[in-house]
């Protein structure tokens, strides 16, 4: 499995125009046979900093999820609405709990 670490801050004044992008293409990547997890969430200490965790089964799973016109129009739409750039990082699933 592939992890993907997304971090996003948003500008001042933003926050919620952000955070109604980046919820609005998960209906879409719910549909994505190998996306395993894709979950946002908001920091409790900053309200316009926002991580997404995602999961996918391999690295022709996460090419597709990047190359999805859904996603390519969120990151048309999201650098006005950041205060910086986001950080990305990729990781490899090494051990978790199965419920």
């Amino acid at each position: 499995m592939i992890v993907l670490l997304a971090t996003l801050q948003a500008k001042p004044g933003k926050e919620l125009e952000l955070e109604t992008a980046l919820k609005s293409v998960i209906p879409f990547v719910e549909t994505e046979q190998g996306t395993a997890q894709y979950i946002l969430h908001r920091s409790e200490k900053n309200s316009g900093r926002f991580l997404f965790y995602e999961k996918y089964a391999d690295k022709e799973a996460l090419d597709y999820h990047r190359s999805t016109p859904y996603l390519k129009e969120l990151f048309e739409k999201v650098p006005s609405l950041l205060a910086e750039k986001p950080s990305i990082e990729l990781y490899q699933e090494v051990a978790s709990i199965k419920r």
